[in-house]
């Protein structure tokens, strides 16, 4: 295939992304607004916006563009995880229904890309199981490896590295466990988790990665609960370390 060739097909693979993601970014949106929110949204007759929701038809890549810029800009992404979490009456958090929206989390992970340009990211870390299906997306957005840290040894795995912290509102250790071949020291590992509460346990990813001698690229929280798990972590920290949706801490 000729160079000429080859960025042709390369053009329209992204005609074809930007498209998809303009359709996903109306099904996202059509969650939280009306079709007649999105009409003055994007300037599209109900009817088109409809085909384009249900699949029926593609929007052409400078129209995709236009939603995508559009609704960028009238879709609030903090306010729509606020909407989907809850508390029982113990006051313990539910964000079932923010892990089970594959839509939002591809959406999350896009802004996390966009928000690391520049910064080299080879791997993701999170911690089995509640932070899985966030880092899955966010490491298919980079195009990277996963890696989950587990609380129990993996059986036919050789060797392990392991980590252990103290959580100390139980006043109980719990050991974290990564195969030890699983960072290299080339690695540059993002470290992702979907509810930061004392930081404790981000804290032993941190250990984790540095003990591998590896970089860290950054860290990232879907939901935090106050702001002082960022101390618990790291005070010198050279990387950005930030959350979309913030709760306040309880006394």
């Amino acid at each position: 295939m000729s160079m000429e060739m080859c960025t042709l097909a390369l053009t329209r693979y992204e005609y074809l992304k930007r498209q998809i993601r303009a359709v996903e970014f109306l099904r996202l949106t059509k969650s939280v607004k009306s079709y007649q929110e999105l009409m003055k949204m994007t300037g599209i007759p109900i009817t088109v916006l409809n085909r384009y929701v249900k699949g029926h038809i593609l929007p052409s890549p400078e129209r995709a563009a236009s939603i995508i810029d559009r609704l960028e800009k009238g879709y609030d992404v903090t306010s729509h995880i606020m909407d989907k979490i809850s508390f029982d009456k113990g006051g313990f958090l539910d964000n079932t229904k923010v892990l089970g929206d594959t839509l939002l989390l591809k959406y999350v992970a896009d802004q996390v890309v966009q928000r690391l340009a520049g910064r080299r990211v080879s791997k993701v870390l999170t911690v089995a199981v509640d932070g899985i299906p966030l880092a899955v997306h966010i490491a298919s957005a980079f195009g990277v490896p996963l890696l989950y840290a587990k609380k129990e040894k993996e059986i036919g795995v050789p060797t392990f590295l392991e980590e252990t912290y103290t959580v100390s509102k139980a006043g109980i250790q719990v050991s974290l466990y990564i195969p030890k071949d699983g960072i290299e020291k080339r690695d540059s590992v993002l470290i992702t988790d979907d509810v930061v509460r004392s930081g404790e346990q981000l804290k032993a990813l941190v250990n984790l990665v540095k003990r591998s001698k590896a970089e860290i690229a950054g860290i990232f929280v879907l939901i935090a609960v106050g702001e002082k798990w960022k101390r618990e972590i790291d005070d010198s920290a050279n990387y950005p370390v930030y959350s979309i949706a913030t709760l306040p801490e309880k006394e």
